[in-house]
């Protein structure tokens, strides 16, 4: 084969693998809408306080474990050896199993504890359930790593699919369950098992690819120097880590929001539904942030340091549009939210309740959307260790503010505090990153346009907004809820999109790089052309 076959297949691969992990991502965040209808803001809370480590787990098993077991996997090919059942896949799945048992030893026998921390002993046997998912994330894990290692991304893309769509369906179809025999605290319980269902889909996907092709000799080959629990451990941990921001921030509010609530005078209950509501912000957040952060990820696979050193000006152009797309989009998407919030509120989740600080809590998805692209350029830069350890300074800092702050302004602190610690990852990896792209290029970022747009966004739909107010067209069911509300995302889009163009923000090359971009084109101003 020669270089530029294999280079069409390894794109290739890269874009299936993007792809199917946009579509997982978008249906992780959209089943939580209806969860929340379904269950109410006190079902949301008891979901969601589970929910981190459910998401833990799915991240090892989707990137970090894989990603490992790539690595190893390329190592042994480069050498020209083969995968050998004695020598590769037993102590692999070994050193996985080993890993994942401690996790779930560790977790079970301490959630009763985990449940006092979070100020609720009735979470217990929830608790425990999401972690007996650790038991079977290895065998889809090793799998996965062993056919990117190969390059054929193909059966982890359609794992991954399979995976997240029946754990979104079980975990409806269990929601309706236990609400309907109204026992609320066991829907961390069917949310635990409709992961177990997924994991167990992917594993049905694996067995019908190997039954055709299986990826392994039987004889023992020697794999001298290759260390699989320095790479499993460290590389698939530390290469985890950087895709759990959102995740460990939501599982810093869930042990310590609900106490610090109470702890300001919130009854109980009342805490525990107040944590509900600030919990509709994240299916929100994290939906923002993969639509910001996924157009400059598709720069990313160019972004290495062997081809800093070779092609310095071309990565120097990947690493400027990446930030730069992912800069434009996650001021949009946070700045649109912000103003749609009170429509965007009652439409997913039936009313109003808690708008002003989802509000403030949108403010996430610009740092987070700029976190996600710094930290894997970082990672194609080889700062994987660097970019980890930034994350868990956020998360204490994340911590310390939770205390701090939500004794004295409630979810209001939480949300500040969400504020902090993205914001606090972005400038530590701006300082990691300003060898390659240094200050001064961030003048060279159009600000001005970015922030005329916005204004004109904003504008654009707060008289909108007051045309229909004037018109006493408020009120109206659901489904009229969802025409008005699309049709003003699609004006303030179309509005900020426009305006982009015409202030020179974008860039011809840049218009026809993307689906029907020979249209915009036209709205270039003269100079540009």
């Amino acid at each position: 084969m020669n270089h530029s076959n294999s280079s069409h297949l390894l794109f290739k691969g890269a874009f299936l693998l993007t792809l199917s992990g946009l579509i997982g991502k978008v249906l992780s965040a959209g089943y939580r809408i209806p969860l929340q209808n379904i269950a109410g803001d006190f079902g949301f809370y008891v979901y969601q306080q589970i929910y981190p480590i459910l998401g833990i787990a799915l991240v090892l098993s989707l990137y970090g474990f894989p990603a490992a077991v790539s690595k190893l996997v390329a190592e042994i090919g480069e050498r020209g050896q083969s995968l050998s059942l004695s020598s590769f896949y037993f102590p692999a799945l070994s050193w996985l199993f080993g890993i994942c048992g401690l996790i779930f030893m560790i977790g079970y026998t301490q959630a009763g504890e985990l449940a006092d921390v979070m100020g609720d002993k009735r979470l217990t046997p929830s608790l425990q359930a999401a972690f007996t998912v650790f038991l079977l994330l290895p065998i889809p894990s090793l799998l996965r790593g062993v056919y990117q290692g190969q390059g054929n991304m193909q059966p982890t893309a359609i794992s991954q699919v399979a995976e997240q769509l029946v754990r979104v369906l079980l975990i409806i179809g269990a929601t309706i369950y236990v609400v309907s025999e109204s026992q609320i605290y066991h829907i961390g319980i069917g949310a635990a098992i409709a992961s177990l269902g997924g994991i167990i889909a992917s594993i049905i996907v694996f067995i019908f690819i190997i039954r055709k092709d299986p990826p392994w000799t039987k004889g023992p080959v020697d794999y001298s120097s290759l260390s699989f629990v320095k790479t499993i451990v460290f590389y698939g941990i530390f290469i985890c880590l950087n895709y759990m921001l959102l995740l460990l921030i939501q599982m810093t509010d869930a042990l310590t929001l609900v106490p610090s609530l109470i702890e300001a005078g919130v009854a109980p209950v009342e805490a525990k539904v107040l944590k509900g509501i600030f919990d509709r912000g994240q299916p929100l957040i994290q939906l923002g942030t993969v639509l910001a952060s996924s157009l400059a990820l598709a720069l990313i696979p160019s972004i290495t340091k062997k081809k800093m050193h070779a092609h310095p000006k071309q990565v120097d152009g990947y690493i400027f549009g990446s930030i730069k797309f992912s800069l434009i989009l996650a001021c949009g998407a946070s700045a649109g939210l912000i103003v749609l919030m009170p429509f965007i509120n009652e439409l997913f989740f039936q009313n109003e309740k808690g708008t002003a600080v989802l509000r403030v809590l949108m403010l996430v998805i610009l740092f987070s959307s700029l976190a996600v692209t710094f930290a894997s350029i970082l990672q194609g830069l080889g700062f994987v260790t660097h970019t980890a350890i930034i994350v868990v300074f956020a998360i204490l800092l994340k911590w310390g503010l939770n205390a701090l702050l939500v004794p004295h302004l409630l979810l209001n602190g939480a949300a500040i505090a969400s504020i902090c610690s993205a914001a606090a990852v972005v400038v530590c990896q701006c300082l990691l990153l300003r060898r390659y792209f240094s200050f001064k290029k961030w003048f060279r970022l159009p600000w001005l346009s970015i922030t005329w747009a916005l204004a004109g966004m904003i504008v654009v739909l707060l008289v909108l907004i007051g045309i229909r107010s004037l018109l006493g067209m408020e009120g109206g069911n659901r489904f009229s809820l969802l025409v008005y509300t699309l049709s003003l995302t699609a004006a303030g889009a179309v509005t900020y999109l426009i305006m982009l163009i015409r202030l020179g923000a974008l860039h011809r090359r840049e218009l026809e790089a993307v689906p029907y971009g020979s249209s915009l084109v036209r709205f270039l101003p003269k100079g540009l052309k």
